[in-house]
């Protein structure tokens, strides 16, 4: 990474907000701070488009909502104008639009695809011709999904590597938990779980409620913090199991860190598509105990650490134990902050992306 700065172009079609979208700002973010040339395209109105100013990150909007001729030719344009040195497509349809825009280019711009899901790929001829000649190379964001795309000969290995989403250290660091809750109006002598994720059903926000209702663990509460699709349902759902009174329903917070300092306990029941999610790499630095299961590439980031419990997947009495279980847990103070700095720091995650790219 000390040649010339290079171009960058992130393309973006999701119009969310979660771990990806944050993931992709961050990064441009530290390439930018790096002294690298980075701009994002996304769908005018998007989460992404509305967050990136914050993130010192220029952006532009671009018709990302299907793959038909106008954004082809829009994005196009934009490659013959930009002359990019890497593009870094980030979910489907963008990475289609990307794929047919730079077909016989003059400038035609390598391109990497970034998979941060877990979920399978369909082993059709779309999906071989878009991972195989529709990008140059694929970065995950965790060794499970590296496994799940070539296990079967989909993708050669040589063409495929892991870089787990890097986070600020320095920015999510343990606090004093009394002063955070007075912050934030939580009960101070109340023993916290927690929660830190888009309201999207596998997420596993449902099992948690019903598991958080029969572990009965004295004076304890729930702090959901996030918004989504499932947050109607979520409601309904405190309400069926009278837990109106336990359970603080925070909503989406520009700022995680106090509302993390002040848990006890994180908690991540996800039962599908994770890659490394952040917000366990978040919870990680922040030093707290964690109760997750064992999906995507959370047993790659948290293996062998002390102060973890993985239970399975959409299983609330196995997650109801854990919690029950959590306030005699034995303290192990350090350890867990000390794994999120060795191995998921931006300036690592930096690194590792600009060496796939250079490549």
């Amino acid at each position: 990474m000390t040649d010339r700065p290079l171009t960058i172009l992130h393309t973006e079609a999701s119009e969310g907000w979660g771990g990806q979208e944050i993931r992709v700002l961050t990064e441009a973010a530290v390439f930018i701070k790096h002294g690298h040339k980075v701009t994002i395209a996304a769908n005018a109105g998007s989460e992404i488009l509305k967050a990136a100013p914050a993130y010192g990150v220029p952006a532009l909007a671009m018709p990302l909502r299907s793959k038909g001729l106008g954004a082809v030719r829009a994005m196009r344009r934009l490659l013959a104008d930009m002359r990019p040195d890497v593009v870094n497509t980030h979910s489907s349809i963008d990475s289609w639009v990307v794929a047919l825009a730079r077909l016989g280019l003059k400038h035609r711009p390598r391109v990497v695809r970034t998979r941060h899901i877990s979920a399978n790929v369909p082993r059709n001829f779309a999906s071989r011709w878009i991972y195989r000649h529709g990008c140059d190379f694929v970065m995950t964001t965790g060794e499970a999904i590296v496994e799940q795309l070539t296990t079967d000969g989909f993708l050669p290995r040589e063409r495929v590597a892991s870089v787990p989403t890097g986070i600020d250290t320095d920015r999510f660091s343990p606090g004093d938990s009394h002063e955070a809750r007075r912050a934030l109006g939580l009960p101070e002598d109340a023993f916290i779980f927690g929660i830190v994720a888009t309201l999207r059903s596998w997420k596993g926000h449902a099992v948690l409620l019903d598991a958080f209702a029969t572990a009965n663990v004295p004076n304890s509460r729930l702090v959901i913090v996030g918004d989504g699709p499932q947050e109607t349902n979520l409601k309904a759902k405190i309400t069926e199991l009278s837990l109106a009174d336990r359970v603080t329903m925070a909503g989406r917070q520009s700022d995680v860190v106090p509302w993390l300092r002040a848990l006890d306990v994180f908690i991540l029941p996800s039962y599908a598509n994770e890659g490394i999610p952040q917000a366990v790499l978040q919870a990680m630095a922040v030093d707290l105990p964690i109760i997750s299961c064992p999906i995507g590439g959370i047993p790659e980031c948290t293996a062998d650490l002390a102060g973890v419990t993985l239970v399975p997947p959409q299983d609330s009495g196995a997650l109801a134990a854990a919690l029950a279980a959590a306030p005699a847990a034995a303290p192990t103070p350090g350890i867990r902050r000390a794994r999120a700095v060795e191995r998921h720091s931006l300036e690592g995650m930096y690194r590792a992306v600009g060496d796939f790219f250079r490549r």
